[in-house]
């Protein structure tokens, strides 16, 4: 039997060699396959379009995306603007989908505003589409604050030093689970990667 095709998307301000050891550790039960677009010059729709034709290139029958931050948001899009998708399911993990206090902070200080680029149009502050359950979708937060929230004022808590927990948290998701593991160290961990490897291929997560 052939292996079903996992699809890795990276989040703001990187390009997906943050997410290799992830993608080494699926890549036991999965084909991978990384997905990068430019995160600043291109809002969240832009690079769902990106994405679409990302996937048109893909063989196997059986699509599932992993996706870290600002890419979770990617997903929704596509999703959003492409519905007819292949079978498959999706894990994002410390993706602020209900909007990003850190964001706010970065767009409110001057100084920081231009970083965010275009990641901020429908996408990090907000008025996203909304996730209507189109696919299984499960979410991973972190709860250990290491990183750039240690300088954001207000972060609610708990929080992985950069997206609180209740920014992750989605209607229509179908599973929700937090590790005690910073926004980055969510990539590195192997209790995370066995929870999306349980969640691909039964629904649920298991930590």
């Amino acid at each position: 039997m052939s292996k079903e095709a996992v699809v890795l998307i990276h989040g703001l301000w990187l390009n997906g060699v943050d997410m290799s050891l992830l993608r080494h550790r699926l890549k036991k039960d999965f084909v991978t396959y990384q997905f990068s677009y430019n995160s600043v010059t291109g809002n969240p729709a832009e690079n769902a379009e990106k994405l679409q034709h990302f996937l048109s290139t893909i063989e196997e029958n059986t699509i599932h995306f992993v996706a870290h931050s600002l890419g979770g948001l990617v997903v929704r899009y596509l999703f959003h603007n492409y519905p007819q998708q292949k079978p498959g399911r999706i894990v994002t993990l410390g993706t602020p989908h209900n909007q990003s206090h850190s964001a706010h902070q970065l767009f409110g200080f001057l100084p920081t505003r231009w970083l965010l680029g275009k990641s901020i149009d429908n996408g990090l502050m907000g008025e996203m589409p909304v996730w209507q359950g189109q696919r299984d979708l499960g979410s991973v937060a972190g709860t250990f604050r290491f990183g750039m929230g240690v300088i954001i004022p207000d972060l609610p808590e708990p929080n992985d030093g950069t997206v609180a927990v209740e920014e992750t948290q989605l209607e229509n998701m179908k599973d929700h689970c937090t590790f005690h593991l910073s926004h980055f160290g969510l990539l590195l961990s192997t209790k995370v990667s066995n929870a999306i490897v349980k969640f691909l291929k039964e629904g649920e997560f298991q930590v």
